[in-house]
């Protein structure tokens, strides 16, 4: 089925088109490179996997409740449009919103994927460009999988959302060549990286708790790649040049925050513009929700460097600024632990069914 026929609504032209600007830079010194970023490497070659063999596709989804999502976490929970409601109304809202965000990672993977390709041309080092080709692989992975969910599993998919493509425009025709790993892995992929970990955590459906899982364990990686790259280039930059990448991560910071309120769910369902921002906008859960994205952004953007005076108080007026604080390290390791966990116990299980599927059958032929 062509995702036209799934779009909730028109997406206009099917394809985008972001004028590049910039140089593509080859490198002919084929030494060692950085130990830290090659043992990356390593372990984004060795962490390759299949979306289609990994993950249990033959796992059940309830269209109409995708994530098992509260009540609560719903904008038009508490409001009059809620008790207007139907059951039937509300489990089609649950649909929409779980179609909506998965999404918005679905086309912010592509942009990553497109983002991951263009660091492989543009940066210097070969060491950076060896992993970048990894995780465009990754990034591949990921769009495949979020597709196949909202395709097969939902049966719905939303247009990008405005804030989200401004972003990644605004990466993409960026000429610095630092500025893909600033928009895309930084910031685009931080905040991703939080959603998925909330949606992980509270979900108790396996198969989004299996996507979700399996794609922030390669994600782990990439926030690392870009850590490991920024922070050795802004060392070298001149306070003004820091300067202008601390205004970008404050623009960006904001569209963020302002991609995350759903509004176009409520409006597909009668709500107009106005009141469905004042909806999102006063939702505690969602209040809360946006908070707890910033988590993972953050503390990158101070650990590479970029902790201006301004910057710290546009996270002051957004509330977040004590994130700065936060183990970025401790996190990531609990994102890989989390993956493997899961393997371990769903091929324990596998397992078991396999010794008592054997125990049965030679039961059985004794018998015979």
């Amino acid at each position: 089925m062509p995702t036209s026929d799934v779009y909730v609504m028109d997406p206009g032209d099917p394809h985008w088109q972001v004028p590049a600007t910039g140089a593509a830079r080859f490198s002919w010194e084929y030494d060692d490179g950085r130990e830290r970023l090659l043992a990356l490497y390593q372990k984004g070659k060795d962490k390759q996997w299949d979306g289609a063999k990994r993950i249990d596709w033959d796992l059940e989804v309830d269209p109409y409740d995708p994530l098992g999502t509260p009540d609560e976490a719903l904008a038009l929970h508490g409001t009059p449009y809620w008790a207007k409601l139907s059951e039937k109304d509300k489990s089609e809202l649950r649909r929409h919103y779980a179609s909506w965000q998965f999404s918005q990672f679905l086309h912010g993977e592509q942009g990553a994927m497109v983002c991951a390709a263009r660091i492989v041309e543009s940066v210097p080092d070969l060491d950076a460009k060896f992993y970048s080709a990894t995780q465009t692989m990754d990034e591949a992975r990921h769009a495949e999988i979020y597709a196949r969910f909202l395709h097969d599993k939902v049966g719905m998919v939303y247009p990008i959302n405005d804030n989200l493509q401004s972003l990644l425009g605004d990466t993409l025709r960026d000429a610095r060549w630092d500025m893909p790993y600033l928009g895309m892995q930084v910031l685009i992929e931080g905040l991703a990286l939080a959603a998925f970990g909330l949606i992980r955590d509270t979900t108790d459906k396996p198969l989004p708790k299996q996507i979700l899982a399996y794609v922030m364990q390669d994600e782990a990686r990439h926030v690392a790649f870009g850590r490991m790259a920024l922070r050795d280039y802004y060392k070298q930059l001149t306070d003004a040049e820091l300067r202008e990448r601390e205004e970008f991560v404050i623009e960006g910071c904001y569209l963020m925050r302002d991609r995350l309120r759903g509004v176009e769910v409520l409006e597909n369902f009668g709500i107009p513009t106005a009141e469905a921002e004042e909806y999102s906008e006063q939702s505690e859960f969602l209040a809360l929700f946006r908070k707890l994205l910033f988590s993972r952004i953050v503390p990158c953007v101070k650990d590479i460097g970029l902790w201006g005076k301004r910057l710290q108080q546009a996270y002051v007026d957004m509330g977040v600024l004590e994130l700065g604080d936060s183990n970025l390290d401790l996190l990531m390791r609990e994102d890989e632990e989390i993956a493997e966990r899961l393997d371990a116990e769903r091929f324990a299980t596998e397992e078991q069914e396999r010794v008592a599927e054997v125990t049965e059958a030679i039961a059985a032929g004794r018998e015979g």
